[in-house]
């Protein structure tokens, strides 16, 4: 790992409820589990912590609230070595959310942001690891203008930006201006076709890597640099301005818990891209790190390590 490249994390923190079901549960119906974990997680932790695992340098800004889920914080960043001066407290409520993962291992879940809405422009400017950036990253369990403001500083200094729009809402023009890499998945590309006029060409359930090559060529001609669509068992595809796009396969795994998994990806996309790796590089090492993840129930503790990884990579196929 580059040892003078570092990334900044805009990001979330929630306590992470998440149940495994044989189905999803029917409006008005109620499952038994099959298991069951609670975890610090969010997004943006998540994205911060897998990233540091693989051997990034990170630093960063995380809300919590004052009330029990936020005293968890401190020890949580403590034993995932992140700095403590990431986390900046507010009278409220620290977010939170639940998820389902079913007998396939897809996924589906809802989160409350909590304190991680009150995050804010003026905390972004205050934040010195900021300006020691290497690449910027933002995920959207956060409001906008924090994020204009990082990617508008970052813009100034040429430093690249990664924006994964999740969970999904129509992103501000100001934030699309200064995203260097956009990172979505094959639902949340369906939605910003919709936002923005451009027809994918099949549902959500059924979107192929070419209607994800068409969407992230028309998304890379709205004048965004690199943009990565995520396919899940179809792998990712990846689209260039002027270069022939790029597949990357996803790696067979028997899957137990996909929450997560997507934020391992983009965790090891950036780690990569930190290393100064090649764009076809990246896709792969993160691909592996979402196949790691996928593997295993919850994700604190499922997110893979740098020896994890090239373990991972090395085993023949």
């Amino acid at each position: 790992m580059d040892e003078t490249a570092s990334l900044f994390v805009l990001g979330s923190f929630v306590i992470a409820c998440s149940a495994k079901v044989a189905r999803f549960p029917q409006p008005g119906e109620s499952l038994c589990a099959e298991a069951f974990t609670v975890e610090t997680g969010g997004k943006g932790f998540n994205l911060a912590l897998g990233a540091h695992r693989l051997g990034a340098a990170v630093d960063g800004l995380l809300a919590v609230g004052d009330d029990l889920f936020g005293q968890l914080a401190e020890p949580t960043l403590t034993e995932a070595g992140l700095p403590l001066d990431m986390i900046h407290r507010y009278r409220t409520t620290t977010g939170s959310g639940i998820g389902f993962t079913n007998a396939n291992g897809e996924n589906c879940l809802a989160v409350f942001s909590g304190a991680n809405r009150l995050l804010s422009a003026e905390d972004v400017r205050a934040a010195a690891g900021l300006r020691r950036a290497s690449l910027v990253l933002a995920q959207f369990e956060i409001g906008d203008e924090p994020i204009i403001e990082a990617f508008t500083l970052a813009h100034r200094t040429n430093c690249p930006t990664l924006l994964n729009p999740s969970p999904f809402r129509i992103p501000d023009p100001r934030i699309l201006d200064h995203t260097t890499l956009l990172v979505v998945n094959a639902v949340e590309a369906t939605q910003m076709a919709g936002a923005l006029g451009l027809a994918p060409g099949s549902t959500v359930t059924d979107i192929l890597v070419e209607d994800a090559t068409r969407l992230g060529a028309a998304l890379v001609g709205g004048g965004i640099e690199t943009v990565i669509v995520t396919l899940g068992a179809r792998g990712a595809v990846a689209c260039r301005s002027g270069v022939e796009p790029i597949h990357q396969p996803a790696f067979a795994v028997e899957p137990v818990d996909s929450l997560g998994a997507g934020d391992a990806f983009t965790a090891g996309l950036a780690a990569s891209l930190l290393d100064g790796r090649p764009l076809p590089e990246c896709l792969k090492r993160a691909a592996a790190c979402g196949a790691l993840v996928a593997r295993r129930l919850g994700v604190f503790r499922a997110l893979p390590t740098a020896d994890e990884l090239e373990r991972f990579l090395a085993e023949p196929r």
